[in-house]
């Protein structure tokens, strides 16, 4: 068998454990499994309301998945891409409201808020870069502790410098005017521009990783760190491009979020697309191919998953179990297929050791060469 079915194998298994364990859980909890997947099915599709809502969804974690790839490909697990979207929409939220006060028209306004968030995301993206170059703080640690600064300062704006007047509550700051807003669709809430400049993003990063210098490069550095400073690479600046990109990306994300989506800044404003955008990659195994798709796939069970508190009386976070065993089960099955391909490696290696082995003995013995005359052995004494 080939490697490529053996892959095709181990990833159709892992979706089949995803769902039998997904399945065991909702039989524990007393609820029918087929009732459940055709509810999430139908929040997911059922309606161009229910599409719109699934492409809603998917905009800002496609955008967190490619700037995941960018990072991971230069070898760094940037956790901080939470803290990268509320940074970008706080900055689209500081350039909108200095907007309103000024002659600026509505539509430069949004393009500078876009441009802005996208600065605000690669700012706070370079910052855990700097950190982890300079500094010696693993991206890890340094990502989690800028998240919770930047949701306790999205916390602070809106309960205080931006409170509603009036009005204190988790609902946000005052909602922009709809001039101000993502032109979107007659009766949803999707705005094709977000599509757009989310698919237009993906593309390039893709494009940048696998056919360019410098995605070459970037992949070096993530290969081997050591090896590629000895090749005359830059790799600090390599790694700080990487979280720059990354940050881009996620700004650009809470930038959309806050134009095209909420129209005003609410505490909970990355949604969550930044981890959820690091189980895409690591569905994936980092490869941009795939990472829409499957982007897209986890966004319509996110919103599909709405229907069943309505329906069935489950909790939509079931959808999370859903989306975490099957990350967990490819990340074991990886583990398994590469012991099984190194098995078979040796195993193949051994046979034709063996092989190259008979074949050099077979040659080493007198009269085996047909090119050469054979050798008659001397007469016995006394024959």
């Amino acid at each position: 068998m080939s490697r490529r079915w053996i892959s095709v194998l181990f990833q159709v298994g892992a979706l089949l454990v995803a769902l039998m364990v997904t399945t065991l859980v909702l039989l524990v909890a007393g609820a029918p499994p087929f009732a459940a997947y055709w509810e999430i099915l139908k929040g997911a599709a059922g309606s161009l309301q229910s599409v719109s809502d699934v492409l809603v969804a998917w905009v800002p974690l496609l955008l967190a998945t490619f700037g995941l790839l960018a990072t991971s490909a230069a070898g760094l697990w940037n956790i901080g891409v939470e803290g990268q979207i509320t940074l970008g929409a706080i900055f689209a939220t500081w350039i909108l409201r200095a907007a309103l006060n000024t002659a600026c028209p509505p539509w430069l306004a949004v393009a500078l808020c876009l441009l802005g968030a996208m600065a605000g995301g690669a700012l706070w993206a370079v910052l855990a870069g700097a950190l982890k170059t300079f500094g010696g703080v693993n991206e890890i640690f340094g990502g989690l502790g800028l998240n919770f600064v930047a949701t306790a300062l999205t916390l602070w704006l809106i309960f205080g410098p931006w409170k509603r007047p009036g009005v204190g509550s988790m609902s946000g700051t005052e909602p922009f005017p709809p001039q101000y807003w993502l032109p979107t669709l007659p009766g949803a809430r999707l705005s094709l521009w977000s599509v757009g400049l989310g698919v237009a993003a993906a593309v390039i990063i893709g494009i940048l990783l696998s056919r360019t210098y410098a995605g070459l490069k970037l992949k070096a550095v993530g290969k081997n760190l050591k090896a590629a400073f000895l090749l005359g690479i830059p790799t600090w600046r390599y790694m700080l491009l990487a979280f720059c990109v990354c940050g881009l990306l996620a700004g650009l994300a809470g930038g959309l979020q806050v134009t095209g989506v909420y129209h005003r800044l609410i505490p909970s404003i990355s949604s969550g697309y930044g981890f959820l955008g690091l189980l895409v990659a690591m569905l994936v195994r980092y490869r941009a191919l795939w990472a829409a798709p499957v982007a897209l796939f986890f966004a319509a069970l996110n919103i599909g998953s709405i229907q069943l508190p309505i329906t069935l009386k489950l909790d939509s976070s079931l959808a999370g179990v859903l989306q975490g065993v099957l990350v967990l089960a490819v990340i074991l099955g990886e583990g398994a297929r590469q012991r099984l391909l190194t098995r078979l490696d040796r195993g193949a290696a051994a046979t034709a050791a063996g092989a190259e082995a008979a074949t050099t003995a077979t040659a080493a013995e007198p009269g085996s060469d047909p090119a050469l005359p054979s050798v008659e052995a001397p007469p016995e004494r006394g024959a």
